[in-house]
């Protein structure tokens, strides 16, 4: 499906949900016929407590962005995944990179990583900004390139 985004994470608890979720209302509001979707590269992990993080709730909330009922839990990263996308964006180069390395070498050059870290780096409010920045991006140049 060469219109889908896939964005990538370690737990698809907090970066990459929100990344889906945020670029997924701005495709709908702007009719774009693109789809995204987000996976973690060890969300198998069991770190995450249940389905997403408080922060990226709250902030989708504030916005107004409606998340569809029930809300899905994280889901791991799979060979099929990266196979089905159109474009791959990992949120993290210096946490994802070698992730991808290990678990999908053939994989770890041919994705897009972006520099979004976590919360022990960075607050929510600034990661969260971020990802709407480049989401922004993304969207016009999809309506660009159609």
């Amino acid at each position: 499906m060469p219109n889908t985004i896939l964005f990538l994470c370690t737990g698809n608890y907090y970066r990459s949900r929100y990344a889906e979720i945020f670029f997924n209302h701005l495709a709908a509001k702007k009719q774009l016929n693109w789809f995204a979707d987000s996976r973690g590269l060890e969300a198998s992990a069991g770190r995450n407590v249940g389905p997403i993080s408080i922060f990226a709730l709250k902030r989708l909330t504030h916005q107004g962005i409606p998340l569809s009922e029930p809300i899905r839990f994280p889901m791991q990263l799979e060979e099929k995944d990266l196979q089905e996308a159109g474009l791959i964006i990992a949120v993290h180069r210096v946490e994802h990179q070698p992730m991808m390395k290990k678990y999908f070498p053939a994989w770890a050059e041919k994705i897009i990583y972006w520099d979004v870290a976590d919360l022990d780096i960075t607050d929510s409010e600034n990661a969260l900004s971020a990802i709407e920045q480049k989401i922004h991006e993304i969207v016009e140049k999809v309506r660009s390139n159609p």
